[in-house]
């Protein structure tokens, strides 16, 4: 089954990447430093949206950052090029068939790439072969199925379900935080310690109301709504009024919370 990253390539989406990085940046990497010289795989970069932070609070790192997509690669490099960072070398390469001699990298890292693809285990061992012993692998993923709420809404519930299971047709799992853990223990990375990372929202937040309930979260859900009609996974009313519910938890009195999983193991 071929790897589809069900969001799609286009501008918007781009965009959403790029507001969720920059909200994001202190929750999911306060604790992503790497020591100087050392050279880090960053597997699945988008469009760069992780890249940048990797590039500024590591700027003596050896990045090497892969994406399949060229157009998204593109973005990438322009983006690391206009915040001024040079520490960054782009490829277009397949993660499953990575062209690195064994133990080549000290350090890999990836970041909401694991759940787009149908064979996370296989990821997971290709990416091992690169790594050096004792190096680590960092990986962050989110888990829809730790959204909650106010007010409450069922509406909401079966448009975030829509796109879960859109994911899963596509062979991916968005629910995937919750198996870090033992995803890389069976894996065969040792001394594996996650940490979730919620998001908790409010109207005393506005930078997280717009960077991440509206910007990220309820745009991503509104962003699938063709694909997720078209597959007969909900129809129109009920996926729109799920839309305006998600929307309706930014207001003033409003509360969202999401849960995201950083997991750090070694080879």
């Amino acid at each position: 089954m071929p790897q589809v990253y069900v969001h799609g390539y286009d501008p918007r989406e781009a965009l959403r990447l790029q507001d969720q990085a920059s909200t994001l940046v202190e929750l999911l990497h306060h604790d992503t430093v790497y020591p100087d010289d050392c050279s880090v795989l960053e597997a699945g970069c988008g469009v760069g949206a992780q890249t940048v932070t990797l590039a500024r609070q590591s700027p003596k790192a050896r990045f090497t950052s892969l994406d399949i997509s060229e157009d998204s690669l593109a973005q990438a490099r322009a983006t690391v090029e206009t915040a001024g960072y040079t520490n960054v070398t782009f490829r277009r390469e397949d993660i499953f068939h990575l062209p690195f001699a064994d133990a080549s990298f000290d350090h890999v890292f990836l970041c909401f790439v694991l759940e787009h693809l149908p064979n996370p285990m296989d990821a997971l061992h290709a990416l091992k072969r690169v790594l050096k012993p004792g190096g680590s692998i960092t990986a962050i993923e989110g888990d829809h199925g730790s959204t909650f709420f106010h007010p409450q809404s069922e509406y909401a519930h079966k448009a975030i379900r829509a796109l879960v299971e859109l994911q899963a047709r596509a062979g991916g799992n968005a629910n995937i935080g919750r198996e870090l853990f033992p995803l890389l223990t069976r894996a065969g990375f040792r001394d594996c310690s996650v940490s979730p990372r919620m998001v908790y929202v409010d109207s005393s937040r506005p930078r997280f109301v717009e960077g991440f309930t509206k910007n990220t979260f309820t745009a991503m859900i509104e962003g699938v709504r063709e694909p997720v009609l078209q597959g007969g996974i909900l129809d129109a009313a009920t996926f729109d009024e799920g839309v305006r519910a998600l929307y309706r938890t930014a207001e003033d009195d409003g509360v969202f919370c999401y849960t995201f999983f950083k997991a750090v193991a070694y080879r």
